[in-house]
């Protein structure tokens, strides 16, 4: 797909944003994410041939090569303990790109949220007006910050509809709805609430927003410059990242986030690792084995939720992490239109995949993706071919 074709009203669908997903920075506002003048934090290879690998679904047995192709993989790279076993990039998409994450951008927001909780900066428990006075008298009252990062706030929201117009207002398209806001702060100062805080489980982008600007607020800096300074900098990443904002300046922490393949994986691996990379701790080890904890109290919460699957029946939606088994240690990052971001302890395996599905959401297709992730986890292959 090529540039003249890909314009700031088509980028995110498919097939325009094969291409604008990897030239963000041309087609709306971004902030540089700075990663600063320290080491990169080594990924070395290890000699492994994934050709001979396929995997059982659907009633049929799917080739490695098979499975990139439909699940229209961008990006792909396995790192299993410590070490690269695949790295591919395809059409066109170089290791020096950068490539939109969208919602896997709300696990990089809420591992910031951990750094500044091991600060002492503001506390789970804190409320959102707490640090954000000019909310209080708005639908914000009584929420906490845990709220926001297991998604149950009693925001207003209507998935199919304000989960796509808020990429809208957040990269200043032209959008054709005249009841909201210009501008996300504003968005965010006006929407009511349809049930109480605390209660199940219900998928909104705006409450990472919410998240994002309390961040901001408690330590007293931009949030392209938070996450600078307390990750990026600090974990080995290779290039700068960029972060979309909206017209007026405001972050976009819930979808915005543009990496390369291999920090996206650096950052996985920094996870997989206890909070740890390149001998550097950069993320409490606590605020990580939270993931790692079975939680009734959420699972509850998500067991009448769309995204809800009864083959995971103890899954749930913890610190904007998708835990699909927290005993064992599974859990991703995943965003619209196949970014993923899988880290899975019992292999000691983080894999990081850049895609770009033909349409935001395709169950099926994701349902496919996550299967062959899944299995290469848990593949060996020919372990002497491994250093």
């Amino acid at each position: 797909m090529q540039r003249g074709l890909t314009t700031t009203s088509n980028w995110i669908n498919g097939p325009f944003n094969r291409w604008g997903f990897r030239h963000v920075r041309e087609l709306t506002r971004t902030a540089r994410v700075g990663r600063g003048f320290g080491p990169v934090s080594d990924l070395p290879p290890a000699a492994h041939d994934l050709s001979d690998f396929s995997f059982a679904y659907g009633g049929r047995r799917i080739g490695f090569d098979r499975w990139l192709e439909e699940t229209f993989t961008d990006g792909l790279l396995v790192v299993r303990d410590g070490k690269v076993l695949s790295e591919l990039y395809q059409d066109g998409m170089s290791p020096s790109d950068t490539h939109l994450l969208m919602s896997a951008s709300k696990s990089f927001t809420s591992i910031l949220c951990g750094v500044l909780v091991g600060h002492g900066s503001l506390h789970t428990g804190s409320l959102v007006t707490e640090h954000l006075p000019e909310l209080v008298g708005t639908s914000w009252d009584g929420c906490t910050l845990q709220h926001l990062l297991d998604m149950r706030a009693g925001t207003a929201w209507d998935y199919d509809v304000d989960e796509y117009t808020a990429t809208d207002v957040s990269d200043y398209r032209s959008h054709e709805r005249n009841d909201i806001p210009e501008d996300t702060e504003t968005w965010i100062r006006t929407i009511g609430n349809t049930h109480a805080h605390g209660g199940p489980f219900h998928y909104c982008s705006l409450m990472t927003c919410v998240l994002g600007w309390m961040l901001e607020r408690a330590a007293g800096a931009s949030f392209p410059e938070l996450f600078s300074r307390e990750i990026w900098s600090r974990m080995g990443a290779e290039q700068d990242a960029d972060l979309v904002v909206d017209a007026s300046g405001f972050p976009l922490a819930e979808g915005g986030f543009c990496t390369t393949l291999r920090d996206f994986a650096r950052f996985g691996l920094m996870c997989l690792q206890g909070g740890e990379i390149g001998g550097q701790r950069v993320v409490p080890a606590e605020w990580l084995a939270r993931l790692r904890v079975r939680d009734q109290e959420l699972i509850d919460a998500y067991a009448n939720a769309p995204e809800y699957d009864a083959d995971s029946p103890d899954a749930f939606y913890k610190d904007c992490w998708w835990v699909s088994d927290a005993e064992k240690g599974i859990y991703e990052a995943a965003g619209m239109s196949g970014q993923e971001l899988l880290i899975h302890h019992p292999s000691r395996t983080v894999i990081a995949k850049l895609s770009t599905h033909p349409t935001e959401l395709d169950p099926e297709l994701w349902a496919l993706q996550y299967a062959g992730m899944i299995a290469l986890c848990e593949y060996r292959g020919d372990e002497s071919r491994v250093p």
